[in-house]
């Protein structure tokens, strides 16, 4: 019964993946990325936008970021948003242009992002786990309504967790790499 539902269980945790993905792009690494800039929010005419919604984020040094924002009315409040950020950024304003060095990293630095990036990999997981136990309780349902037997319960169970196992291996992956160039940059 499960194995017409594998795939879906497979889509559902390659979300999980995708987004801790996405999580992992936010934190900085000592390079510049636009994405590190993805979490920041500008209070922009009453709305609460984030900062590629009013600016075009370009990257062309290796360790400085070119926010050109469209507004000159929103340059301060921007530039402020990017200072308040706990990217611990000091961005400079020139015209509509904000210019953000990016500053080489110190070791506890580094230390303190791999323990977030730990932290997103943790949410990661309990994602994943939780998507694991609402699919056993269902095979468990359908078993204890005779619409699966014993056996074929054990089988989607064992399935479920195999699946399971290797998403979180998955994630384990991406962990291990993304440790590794933040502590190597």
């Amino acid at each position: 019964m499960v194995d017409m539902n594998a795939t879906e269980i497979k889509l559902r945790m390659s979300k999980a993946i995708d987004s801790f993905k996405k999580d992992l792009t936010t934190l900085r690494v000592g390079r510049a990325s636009s994405s590190m800039l993805d979490q920041i929010n500008v209070n922009a005419y009453g709305n609460s936008m984030p900062i590629n919604q009013i600016s075009t984020i370009s990257v062309p040094e290796a360790r400085l970021l070119l926010v050109s924002v469209w507004d000159n009315s929103l340059v301060s409040i921007t530039e402020k948003s990017i200072r308040e950020s706990p990217l611990g950024l000091n961005p400079m304003v020139e015209g509509n242009v904000i210019r953000i060095a990016i500053p080489a990293l110190s070791e506890d630095r580094r230390v303190e992002i791999t323990k977030v990036a730990a932290k997103y990999a943790e949410n990661a997981k309990i994602a994943v786990r939780n998507i694991r136990r609402d699919n056993i309780e269902h095979t468990r349902k359908l078993q204890k309504n005779s619409e699966i037997s014993e056996d074929q319960k054990h089988r989607d169970e064992l399935l479920i967790q195999d699946i399971t196992n290797e998403v979180i291996r998955s994630i384990d992956d991406v962990l291990s790499k993304k440790e590794k160039e933040i502590l190597e940059n």
